[in-house]
């Protein structure tokens, strides 16, 4: 049965309202001006109220937010969160327009627009503007990403606040469109703009190719984050930018007086870069819930998020330096670690801990990251052993606030290295792991590969520690600086460091001041300077003040968090007065315009409708291939809602119908009565007000072709297949059937009974056996109120051979991994028949070349070296730190011939690589 529908509907086939998003970015240097267009229209007889959650950057400073409806101009102002909320729901009583934008409580990389009272044929086009800064890459690009993918953030029972909800759909079935374009300059050179989404070509605006434009080709599909990669000659110079104030403004006050940007970029002896620490406790912390088993990327649906990082986690542990200590610790609705507490590295606890990595799958149901850490931080350190933590996540986590207060205040003792894996993760619990944590932050999307950026960062934990860090200023007299930004407490070579700082006082039209750097570096004290002049630059606007704001914001923030409890509003307020002055939205704040113009009050009942943000589709992570297609619309494994006395109503007429969710949106109540009807195929739907007030709904969703689920993908081949019964949640149990999969058994084919089980189980026939395929279950927890939907595993035909390395067996196996695989913890290989397959060799033909008076394990490792810097120079950043561990282990063996040892492999791998080369 079909509905004729027309213009964009949303997953309850219902009007959209918002038509189209039009951004333009202004990149200047390192720091970039982003201005979003976003025109609503309402078709529909009635008016409406439109409400659209969506990501943004989580450092950003959003610092302008206007709407224009015909002729007429409101420029928002900043107030106080809930005196904003009051005068929204006062105009929209009253019969006026009103729009709201405001960050969430939970996460500040997300915010929450509502244009309210939109007349019928009404338009309205809101204009919104944010600063940021861009991050420094591994490969010294500078990194702008623009999130258009929001993923559902889980929240675990007993977190602060209320969860955060979003009206999602798949990204392929977004119903709006999206124009992006790009200005950049920069006082160097461009040589370069990249990006993983298609982009018309690169114009440059002048013939020293300091400008350019670039363009977002036509047609983005919305699967993924729009993000670019800008590359400058000679980038990364220290560099500092004063700003006047503003002219209208009190001097002495932020706004008021000039602030100073610095950009700096410490350079270590190379004396003390070129040896790397041979100490250290890594605690790796691995993400294994259910959105961990979606795919790293679209164009490859073979490689999982899951299975990257288990590939990683083998090129780590062979990576470590004899003498360390580690553990792994892996975490989804619970947690579990390898040891009781870290271990020395060796042969033996390596292969052990290897044997746990190849069993890890996306199986632990939620993102609980917040318990595991507290078990890490209540471990006492190891003497002589810094702790340095890497945390790899997709980043869908509600708490994000409280995860980041955690980590801050164990800051003193480790270091925290944190990996944003996907479309969608939280740029907020990324950034923030890394920033109070005193790391660094990686993200890896698209088609990256996430061992370089791993091992990068591994190369900045095991460089000395620099210590005793200190900022100077020296300016002329009658100026005095206050410093906005936190004390640097973390320096890595090649990585930037940014200082803003208020400037109050006259200086002579000639002045200069300077800043000095001092630190200790494996016990030598250093210093940096960087002098510049106090003369304000020009058409800055007012950039600096807002991301300088911004920074000390965030600061008051935490600040505030911290004392929660015996606090006396005081933080707060200082909060509120400094986003009010300086137009810098924050947790406490919002942005609200009311059109008062004398046009008549707007008549009747307002129509809610949730404006959809696109989202990846991970109905089928983790899955099957063959059950891809008739995987159940049950959320992923990580979510959960918050339940609440509600009416439910589920019927199906021809396919299966998933139940409906009850939400609690970002902390507030509301009471709806949610009723589903599906003829072909009917998704959960989520009614709510989002970060909002309290209000009342019911809503009606009717699907009669395809009402597009939240995630997943509709059901084909399949007919009449029931609902899953809901019972009763429990920890990890024994794998087991459910009534759903046991009646997809009649429409799939390829599954076989298994014989001699009290219970009815079926194996499905994969190619990819060694590792469980998952089943999606479904759980009530009635003493929490909380729906979950958790990943199961179906029972294997064979157990797992815990003995097996599957680096070695699998024949898909990138043959880089192979042979690393087979690499010692001491460095070494051994003249064994698995390294002779990974060099491509028999083993007569690996044996016969050997020096007489070479020993096997040094021929064996010289032969590793070899095929390394032969056939995979282009991937040296993901093996190098293993193999400066293997020519250690060579120099300590002093053995003869290793000239002859070279030039026979050589000969024998076709490689033309020099000793040098080779490190020996």
């Amino acid at each position: 049965m079909m509905v004729n529908c027309c213009g964009l509907l949303t997953a309850n086939k219902e009007p959209v309202p918002l038509k189209s998003i039009e951004v333009e970015l202004e990149v200047r240097d390192h720091v970039a001006t982003l201005v979003s267009t976003l025109l609503y229209e309402n078709k529909e007889d009635k008016p409406l109220e439109a409400v659209f959650v969506f990501p943004l950057p989580g450092d950003a400073a959003v610092c302008h937010f206007s709407a224009k409806i015909g002729q007429t101009q409101i420029v928002a102002e900043v107030k106080e969160k809930q005196e904003a909320h009051e005068e929204y729901d006062d105009a929209l009583s009253s019969g006026q327009q009103a729009f709201l934008l405001e960050e969430s409580d939970q996460s500040p990389d997300i915010f929450s627009l509502s244009v309210g009272s939109l007349p019928p044929g009404e338009s309205a086009s809101i204009r919104l503007e944010y600063v940021t800064e861009l991050a420094v890459q591994a490969d010294d690009g500078l990194r702008f990403c623009l999130p258009a993918v929001l993923n559902p953030r889980y929240q675990p029972q007993g977190s602060e606040g209320g969860s955060v909800q979003v009206t999602s759909v798949p990204a392929s079935l977004v119903p709006y469109s999206l124009s992006f374009s790009a200005r950049v300059s920069s006082p160097r050179p461009i040589s370069k703009v990249e990006s993983k989404c298609s982009l018309d070509p690169l114009q440059y605006l002048n013939t020293e190719q300091t400008q350019a434009t670039v363009k977002l080709a036509a047609g983005h599909k919305f699967d993924r984050d729009v993000e670019l990669l800008i590359y400058y000659k000679d980038a990364h110079q220290p560099t500092a930018v004063v700003e006047a104030g503003q002219a209208s403004a009190k001097p002495g006050t932020l706004m008021g007086d000039p602030v100073v940007m610095l950009s700096l970029y410490p350079e270590f002896p190379q004396a003390m870069m070129s040896s790397v620490a041979s100490h250290g406790e890594f605690v790796f912390l691995i993400d294994r819930s259910g959105s961990m088993g979606c795919c790293v990327d679209n164009s490859n649906q073979q490689e999982t998020r899951i299975g990257s990082a288990r590939d990683t986690l083998l090129l780590l542990l062979k990576s470590l330096p004899m003498g360390c200590y580690f553990n792994i610790y892996s975490f989804g609705s619970s947690y579990q670690h390898t040891f009781p507490k870290s271990v020395e590295y060796s042969e033996k606890t390596m292969k052990e801990a290897l044997k746990e990595v190849e069993k890890m799958d996306a199986d632990l149901g939620g993102t609980e990251i917040l318990e595991p850490l507290k078990h890490i931080y209540s471990q006492s350190c190891i003497p002589s052993q810094p702790r340095q933590v890497f945390v790899f996540t997709d980043g869908e986590v509600g708490n994000t606030k409280e995860v980041i207060n955690l980590v801050r205040d164990n800051s003193g003792s480790h270091r925290c290295f944190s990996f944003g894996i996907g479309e969608g993760a939280s740029s907020a619990l990324i950034n923030g792991l890394a920033k109070e944590g005193g790391g660094h932050a990686q993200f890896i999307t698209g088609t990256d590969r996430m061992q370089p950026k791993v091992m990068q960062s591994l190369r900045f934990a095991l460089q000395p520690a620099v210590v005793d860090i200190s900022v100077t200023w020296d300016l002329p007299k009658a100026v005095s600086v206050t410093v906005l930004s936190p004390p640097i407490t973390t320096i890595f070579q090649g990585q930037r460091s940014l200082v803003y700082a208020q400037l109050t006082g006259q200086s002579p039209e000639a002045a200069e001041g300077c800043v000095t750097v001092k630190y200790s570096l494996a016990g030598h004290p250093s210093q940096n300077q960087l002098r510049f002049s106090l003369k304000p630059a020009k058409d800055t606007g007012l950039t600096v003040h807002r991301l300088g704001a911004q920074t000390l914001i965030r600061s008051l923030e935490m600040e505030e968090r911290e004392r929660r409890g015996q606090q006396d509003g005081r933080v707060k307020q200082k909060v509120v007065e400094l986003s009010i002055q300086s137009g810098v939205s924050s947790s406490f704040t919002a942005f609200i315009a009311v059109n008062k113009s004398d046009s008549k009050a707007i008549q009747g009942p307002l129509l809610r409708r949730n404006v959809p943000a696109p989202m990846m589709m991970m109905m089928s992570c983790g899955m099957p291939a063959r059950l891809q297609r008739c995987a159940a619309p049950t959320m992923k494994s990580c979510m959960m809602w918050r339940a609440m006395p509600q009416s439910l109503s589920t019927q199906s007429c021809d396919d299966y119908a998933a139940p409906v969710m009850r939400s609690r949106m970002m902390g507030r109540a509301m009471s709806q009565s949610l009723s589903t009807q599906s003829y072909d195929f009917a998704a959960p739907v989520m009614g709510s007000r989002m970060m909002g007030r309290a209000v009342s709904q019911s809503l009606s969703t009717q699907s009669y072709d395809f009402a597009a689920p939240v995630m997943g993908s509709p059901l084909t081949g399949c007919s009449r297949l029931a609902a899953p019964p809901m019972r009763k949640f429990a920890a990890p149990q024994s794998p087991r059937s459910t009534t759903l999969f046991s009646r997809m058994k009649q429409k799939l084919g390829g599954w076989r009974k298994k014989k001699k089980m009290s219970e009815k189980k079926y194996q499905f026939e994969s190619s990819l056996s060694h590792r469980p395929p998952h089943t999606y279950d479904t759980g009530y927890n009635e003493a929490a109120g909380e729906i979950y939907y958790e990943t199961q595993q179906f029972p294997l035909e064979q157990p797992l051979d815990d003995s097996r390395d599957s680096w070695t067996k699998q024949p898909s196996r990138d043959t880089l991994l192979k042979l690393v695989s087979l690499q010692k913890a001491c460095g070494c290989w051994e003249l064994e028949p698995a390294l002779a397959a990974s060099l491509g060799k028999t083993s007569k033909e690996v044996e016969n070349p050997k020096p007489t008076l070479v020993n096997k394990e040094v021929w064996a490792t010289i032969l590793a070296l070899i095929w390394l810097h032969g056939f995979k120079s282009d991937v040296r950043d993901e093996w190098e730190l293993l193999a400066m561990k293997a020519v250690s282990w060579l120099r300590a063996q002093n053995a003869p011939c290793v000239t002859e040892c070279v030039e026979a492999g050589n000969a024998l791998l076709d490689c033309s690589v020099q000793k040098d080369a080779l490190g020996l």
